[in-house]
């Protein structure tokens, strides 16, 4: 955990693919709170970003969380197709999936 408030960036993948049970909530917000003004944080997710708050089981915990998330955050939401289908030797050349 040391390692990780101390890191200059973290970047949390995937965020939201499982929902996150209450210890995990207490870990994210223990992070997140240690590394406060620390260093930069990087999350990545398919979900949007009005939807995150449904990602979280305990709705204090997830107030807490998302007003340490957005607080000073630049947003960055980006459309199209996922790279990986793209440059998948099973995808043709118009995008639609080889049989």
């Amino acid at each position: 955990m040391h390692r990780l408030e101390r890191t200059s960036l973290l970047v949390l993948d995937d965020w939201g693919l499982y929902p996150l049970e209450p210890e995990g909530m207490r870990d994210l917000f223990d992070v997140l709170e240690d590394r406060s003004q620390a260093g930069a944080l990087l999350i990545v997710s398919q979900i949007p970003v009005a939807h995150w708050y449904d990602l979280f089981s305990v709705p204090t915990l997830a107030d807490a969380i998302l007003d340490r998330l957005v607080h000073s955050a630049y947003r960055i939401e980006m459309k199209g197709e996922s790279m990986r289908k793209k440059q998948s030797p099973l995808t043709t050349t118009n995008g639609s999936t080889a049989k």
